[in-house]
């Protein structure tokens, strides 16, 4: 790069985030997330593991292919299948990149059984031949903060050598601390031949809540490329936030003198479009994009929002793509009014969705006297069953008291068929499912029950989550309605319904990779 004050976002959601139990997301979802990264200016997208299943390969081609300005990296363990693979993934994106990586720690070299020599010889050889592939190649030292420094030195001067034209710096496992981060990038940079000419990024996991702070700090040792996911979606604790470094650097310019080239105004809606997709609610007082993150209920603090919102806020709502009003609709707002509200949202909708949105939405106004915001936005996260859905819920009702166990009657569509059950149950919901699995037998155990109230008020439509384990495949369903028993059975057919596509019966399977085939 020739503005050494530039920061690379690369974006490993669809990757390192969807490693998250129970975020897998469908073909669908990944491209249009994808296209909405693009489009918001991120520098480099991690679009996934190609060799890890078809349904992987399919959904990094196919985002190569259609990316517009971001680099598409795909990523690759250390050996020639992986590689190969992964090339063949992104060889057709406007700017390809491979990234391939080897745990180098102590503990990391134990999982394939590679002496320090083995190890080196393995990252000279996989680094020239993606290289030879690509031009573009990134490689990563997996769990460099626990690496030693010497042997770290070594293998970070072998992968520059073989062509490596980015380093990352992994903290894998969310071990290191701001000083630490940023000394260890200096030092390689100072220390290592030829690191002056490559870019060095970091990738931090938040196991210590130290995430954004570890890559800020990385960025000041010389870190020019991030590595980050939205949300701060990733496995164990998650990974650094997109919306939070990016922020940081914008706020803060005047101590941290770098940008990035991301248009944040759209930070907003992908926050929303990865919270759908991926199962996961972002937490009310998450920074940045959480409901509560411009939200002031304390009288002093409302008292200084009037006076000068500078008082308590340093940074603006529409900065991020939040709109400045909560205008309630009403059962007699029209479409038009609609789409300015979803507008005004952060929501681009093309006519036939904005058709599916304003169907539920007159069925919710029926049931409510005003439309909210976040009434809104729950309608546009959870849709209705897809067409192509093999359950669907046709009706249901449920009889409950104090005297004994709850009675639910469930009707369902499987398979173009209609089909009823009743079942007992300790109180509704428990009633319901069982229903639901008298219907459709399963072994899935429950892993996650999550009810929220999108609005205040008695009328307040519920957001339920539902999480299903089942032989190690892992699904997340989701739903909202003012009824939040039917909430609850749409949200649990909809994760057996993620569980059928996990089984591979729409390609989508995802099987488990292992140290063991880096042989």
């Amino acid at each position: 790069m020739t503005d050494k004050n530039r920061v690379l976002i690369f974006d490993t959601t669809l990757r390192d985030g969807e490693q998250s139990p129970g975020a897998t997301m469908t073909h669908q979802e990944k491209l249009d997330i994808a296209e909405m990264l693009d489009d918001m200016g991120v520098d480099i997208i991690e679009a996934g593991f190609p060799i890890a299943s078809e349904g992987d390969f399919r959904a990094v081609s196919e985002i190569a292919e259609r990316s517009k300005q971001s680099t598409i990296c795909g990523l690759a363990r250390a050996n020639l299948k992986d590689i190969d693979r992964c090339w063949e993934a992104v060889r057709h994106a406007k700017s390809p990149r491979i990234h391939t990586f080897i745990g180098t720690s102590p503990l990391h070299r134990a999982i394939p059984n590679l002496t320090q020599d083995e190890m080196a010889e393995k990252i000279h050889e996989t680094v020239t031949h993606a290289r030879n592939l690509c031009d573009n190649v990134q490689w990563s030292p997996m769990d460099a903060t626990r690496t030693e420094w010497d042997y770290l030195c070594r293998v970070v001067e072998i992968a520059i050598k073989a062509g490596a034209t980015t380093i990352n710096i992994p903290d894998t496992v969310g071990y290191t601390a701001p000083a630490e981060s940023a000394d260890l990038i200096k030092r390689l940079i100072d220390t290592v031949p030829g690191a002056d000419e490559i870019i060095f990024a970091t990738h931090c996991h938040n196991d210590l809540g130290m995430a954004t702070a570890n890559a800020l700090a990385a960025v000041a040792g010389g870190a020019r490329q991030i590595e980050c996911t939205v949300n701060g979606l990733g496995e164990r604790a998650g990974n650094t936030a997109l919306e939070e470094v990016v922020m940081a650097l914008k706020v803060r310019h005047d101590i941290m003198p770098w940008h990035t080239g991301i248009d944040t105004t759209k930070i907003m809606n992908v926050s929303r479009k990865v919270a759908t997709a991926s199962g996961f609610a972002v937490q009310f007082n998450k920074a940045i994009v959480g409901k509560n993150a411009f939200a002031h209920e304390s009288g002093i603090h409302q008292d200084g929002m009037l006076k000068n919102r500078e008082n308590f806020e340093i940074m603006r709502p529409e900065d991020i793509g939040l709109s400045g009003t909560s205008l309630p609709l009403g059962k007699h707002s029209g479409r038009a009014a609609l789409r300015d509200k979803l507008q005004h949202l952060g929501f681009e909708v093309g006519d036939n969705q904005l058709k599916d949105i304003f169907v539920r939405f007159k069925e919710l106004a029926d049931r409510k006297k005003e439309v909210f915001d976040d009434d809104i936005i729950a309608l546009v996260r959870v849709g209705e069953d897809a067409e192509n859905d093999a359950l669907k819920l046709v009706s249901m009702r449920v009889v409950c008291g104090t005297g004994g166990p709850a009675e639910s009657t469930v009707e369902m569509e499987i398979d173009g068929k209609d089909v009823s059950a009743t079942a007992h149950g300790d109180g509704p919901v428990d009633a319901t499912f069982k229903a639901i699995r008298v219907l459709h037998p399963n072994s899935a155990h429950l892993e996650l029950y999550q009810v929220h109230a999108v609005t205040a008020g008695t009328d307040a439509q519920a957001t339920v989550s539902v999480r299903l384990e089942e032989d190690g495949n892992i699904a997340t369903g989701q739903s909202a309605d003012t009824d939040t028993v039917v909430a609850s059975a749409k949200a649990y057919i909809h994760a057996l319904n993620r569980l059928l596509v996990r089984r591979g019966k729409t390609g989508e399977d995802h099987k488990e990779i292992s140290y063991r085939d880096l042989a």
